[in-house]
């Protein structure tokens, strides 16, 4: 195959994109932030920061807290809620080419139908990513995911509410990953994103009390790759949605991971903070992966470990 690209496009759930390297909400902003490191036309596609209805202030500080393999966050969702974001955030994106997926949260049922109304009438966005497994917020976000009926209730509400490709984003922090991946699917998921941050906590010792203002937070970063490796490979096994697979994922080595045990896509998370191009380091080895072994297609490494 030599001198010839491999293809790297994929479809997430309706969603196509040019190659598999996204982004994890939260961890990239609206975009500006990283645009004067990277082009971002160069990105499968962009997941930017959690949305609500309403502007939220987030949570108490210290909201960060370093872990010796990653970083325990406690932001509480903080944004310039739907309206602002639409008038202000999402005409940046529009001079770029690629899908932008808005990830959305609330504190009920309706809060979720009433976003997915709002930004399908918005232009620009590209699919929806349903937030239901946030660990660090007093209300909704983990509640939701952690309930098999409840996730798929928010789910049944999304999909009735927009005609664009919903995406869930499922929480490691429940008994049964698969229940929770099964029953949304059957309430009409395109797709699903795995995993969210796992919950935890510090404790700092000199003061003698918990690190982060919200005393939890969810833990992110390398940490996590064996716990989201092993939830997207019992997924796949089970659900037939193409999967976002996410949790540590630093190198392209960890990505191609995640897509032999059954991931379509990868989203890249805590490593932009400590490595602003950590994207299209991800991209490029992803490339040479595949030139490297002769594989023409991206799709043909989704789920292979599994087959093998």
């Amino acid at each position: 195959m030599s001198g010839v690209k491999p293809n790297l496009s994929v479809n997430v759930g309706g969603i196509l994109m040019k190659n598999p390297v996204t982004t994890a909400s939260g961890t990239f902003g609206f975009g500006p932030e990283y645009s004067p490191y990277l082009d971002l036309n160069r990105l499968g596609a962009i997941v930017v920061k959690g949305i609500t209805l309403l502007p939220r202030t987030g949570n108490p500080t210290p909201r960060l807290a370093e872990t010796p393999a990653g970083i325990l966050n406690s932001i509480g969702l903080q944004n310039p809620g739907v309206e602002r974001f639409i008038s202000e955030a999402l005409p940046f994106l529009a001079d770029y080419d690629l899908p932008v997926i808005v990830n959305i949260a609330g504190d009920t049922v309706d809060d979720y139908a009433l976003l997915a109304e709002k930004l399908s009438r918005a232009s620009g966005v590209g699919g929806l990513e349903v937030n239901i497994s946030c660990p660090n917020v007093k209300k909704g976000g983990m509640q939701f995911g952690s309930d098999p009926a409840m996730a798929a209730e928010v789910t049944r509400a999304v999909k009735a509410s927009t005609g664009l490709p919903v995406i869930v984003k499922l929480s490691p922090n429940v008994t049964s990953i698969v229940a929770v991946a099964e029953k949304v699917a059957e309430a009409g998921a395109d797709a699903l994103s795995m995993i969210n941050t796992v919950l935890g906590m510090a404790i700092d010792i000199k003061k003698k009390r918990p690190v982060l203002g919200n005393l939890l937070g969810g833990l992110s970063g390398p940490a996590v790759k064996p716990v989201a490796v092993r939830a997207v490979w019992q997924v796949y096994r089970e659900v037939k949605l193409p999967i976002i697979g996410m949790g540590g994922i630093t190198t392209a080595e960890d990505a191609i991971e995640f897509i032999l045990a059954g991931a379509t896509a990868v989203a890249v998370g805590t490593a932009n903070f400590v490595n602003p191009r950590a994207t299209m380091d991800v991209l490029e080895g992803i490339e040479n992966y595949l030139c490297e072994n002769g594989i023409e297609n991206i799709d043909e490494l989704t789920g292979l470990a599994q087959k093998s």
